[in-house]
């Protein structure tokens, strides 16, 4: 019997399908400074990094990607300094925008967090906020 205020699960992983790895995996560690664990399968077609409590990011190569990505499909990373972040982006013409889909521009949910969202090399939507 587990404790009742206890969580039963965890997230252990999120996977994304990439078309290029080296080029997925350039922009996870250069633009998010994610870092790269252990790859359990030694394949060439995979690479993990860390994302926090006890979670990683999968990416995997294959080439039958899906034709439409929906901006409400996304990931979401939390960041310190997300002011940081954009003057990043900014300063090397790395476009981002509101939820609305207005460039260069930042959302603020009704609770105060800010976001923006950008495009991973494969299109895939990922929301930054600063609900560190």
């Amino acid at each position: 019997m587990t404790n009742a205020t206890q969580a039963q699960i965890k997230t252990n992983h999120i996977a994304v399908h990439v078309s290029d790895l080296k080029k997925s995996s350039d922009f996870y560690e250069q633009l998010l400074n994610l870092t790269e664990i252990e790859e359990p399968f030694k394949d060439g077609l995979h690479a993990w990094y860390d994302i926090g409590g006890g979670a990683a990011l999968h990416l995997i190569e294959a080439t039958d990607r899906p034709g439409q990505i929906s901006k409400t499909n996304h990931l979401c990373f939390s960041m310190v300094d997300m002011d940081g972040f954009i003057s990043r982006l900014k300063s090397s013409g790395y476009p981002f925008e509101d939820w609305p889909g207005e460039k260069g521009k930042i959302t603020t949910r009704p609770d105060g967090v800010r976001q923006i969202y950008i495009q991973d090399p494969d299109g895939y939507w990922l929301e930054i906020n600063d609900d560190y």
